[in-house]
């Protein structure tokens, strides 16, 4: 079964948004590499309609020696959207997922293929999580504090459980954690009281 896999660029305090805006002074040849490796590995992009506008206005025109933006351009896209209508999207390879979206990923997981990727759709990510659809989080934690912007998780979230499966370090501060989906709530405490 492929599985879901949400990954994001955010601050030590939790923000994921305009991670353009931060993010780039810290990059460096191994972020690249592990980026790459992510995608290549991947089968699909699941995306809500703010990055996947973003995304589709980006990539479309752009090349590179190590073929990423021939793989991004030919993977399966997979547009969830309440606003946009079919024949809107453009970006080749796209679908339009309206109604149950989390009943349609639930399908396309059973399907043959590599992991479905989502990148950015906090949203998209918020509405997903309840119904047990993502299977791993990978955060790319950069060590800066922002102090206010947009996070994946907003306060009243529902409580996920987790377990750290791997992490990996980079230059300049910036940590890959990857954390599974256990559905387990907060563990009790050792200690009484």
């Amino acid at each position: 079964m492929r599985k879901v896999i949400v990954t994001e660029f955010m601050t030590l305090d939790g923000v994921i948004h305009a991670p353009h805006e931060w993010s780039f002074g810290f990059w460096s040849d191994g972020i690249g590499a592990y980026k790459a490796e992510e995608v290549f590995a991947s089968g699909s992009l699941l995306l809500g309609r703010v990055t996947y506008e973003g995304f589709a206005e980006a990539w479309p025109d752009r090349q590179d020696e190590a073929g990423f933006a021939d793989k991004l351009n030919g993977m399966e896209k997979l547009l969830a959207s309440t606003t946009m209508k079919p024949g809107e999207p453009t970006w080749n390879n796209t679908t339009l997922l309206q109604g149950d979206v989390a009943a349609q990923i639930r399908e396309h997981k059973e399907r043959d293929g590599g992991d479905i990727l989502i990148n950015g759709s906090a949203d998209l990510i918020q509405r997903l999580a309840p119904h047990g659809v993502i299977d791993e989080y990978r955060m790319l934690v950069y060590p800066i504090v922002l102090g206010k912007g947009r996070k994946l998780f907003p306060e009243g979230f529902e409580t996920t459980g987790l377990r750290l499966a791997e992490t990996k370090t980079f230059d300049k501060g910036v940590v890959a954690l990857h954390y599974e989906v256990t559905g387990e709530g907060i563990p009790e405490s050792p200690y009484p009281g």
